[in-house]
């Protein structure tokens, strides 16, 4: 695919901070970094019932990163995901993509951000069925008001090895090649951020494999910025850098760290010794 691969220099190129006083806020240009959060907070209810999904997430990610998210059941990677994509809106703090504060940002003028400037790649893989694949590849642009590039999602979809493939439908497609056409609909607008969300559970080792190869191009040969939300150390391990949720907080993180290493980290991470700790 003629798909470069960028080198990193003592994990420069990756950045996040638990710290609110952390280089992240030393940038000066926020256009600097493709993701950030600052003192986030997400609580559902109120008194003694309230949920505290979120307890002050401060993070910071550059420009064609691979950062993968993960942490125990009920730990706030989903709420961290959707706050981060402006999908859900934070109780405090705020959120900025690709140098952009989205956390006042009316409904309309979110809905037409999230169309121009992100992409999403979901488990379900969400294609509408009764498009053909071109025709899902489109959809963002459409859906933003522009005229559909055709030449464009021709590119992009020999870039996930779908070339020849735009008039099929979905339901004649492997699992593996719908996820792969989720990834162009993804890519298709070149967003600031591409969202994925368990983007491997509904398929095989195998195929996994393949769509993970898939992002990791992406970043490393298109600038593209992926944030993954997984439970699996397997996928984390394509990531750059593994953030841990517990709590609602970022407990720890891993750079460049491999399938076996990350597993360890969260089998720690759930141990009641280390949960009673973090208490």
């Amino acid at each position: 695919m003629g798909l470069r691969k960028k080198r990193y220099k003592d994990g420069a190129a990756v950045h996040a901070t638990t710290d609110p006083a952390g280089d992240a806020g030393d940038a000066g240009d926020t256009g600097d970094w493709a993701v950030e959060l600052r003192g986030v907070r997400r609580q559902y209810g109120r008194g003694a019932t309230a949920v505290h999904a979120l307890r002050g997430i401060d993070l910071a990610l550059p420009r064609g990163s691979f950062t993968a998210v993960m942490g125990p059941s009920g730990s706030g990677k989903s709420t961290f995901l959707q706050c981060a994509a402006g999908l859900d809106r934070p109780s405090g703090g705020t959120v900025r993509l690709g140098g952009t504060e989205i956390t006042g940002m009316s409904e309309n003028k979110l809905t037409a951000l999230r169309r121009a400037r992100l992409g999403f790649v979901f488990q379900a893989f969400n294609l509408l069925p009764s498009l053909t694949v071109e025709q899902n590849v489109v959809l963002p642009m459409r859906l933003a008001g522009h005229r559909p590039d055709r030449r464009r999602a021709a590119a992009v979809l020999a870039q996930v090895g779908l070339d020849g493939l735009a008039r099929r439908r979905p339901g004649q497609l492997s699992g593996g090649q719908q996820q792969r056409v989720a990834i162009a609909r993804a890519l298709v607008t070149r967003p600031d951020v591409v969202f994925a969300d368990e983007p491997t559970g509904a398929l095989d080792t195998t195929t996994a494999a393949e769509v993970l190869g898939l992002l990791r191009q992406a970043v490393d040969g298109l600038d593209a910025t992926v944030v993954m939300v997984t439970h699996d150390p397997t996928a984390a391990a394509w990531a750059d850098r593994v953030l841990f949720l517990a709590d609602g907080s970022i407990t720890d993180h891993l750079e460049r760290a491999s399938a076996d290493r990350i597993a360890a980290r969260m089998t720690a991470l759930t141990a009641p010794s280390y949960s009673r700790a973090a208490a």
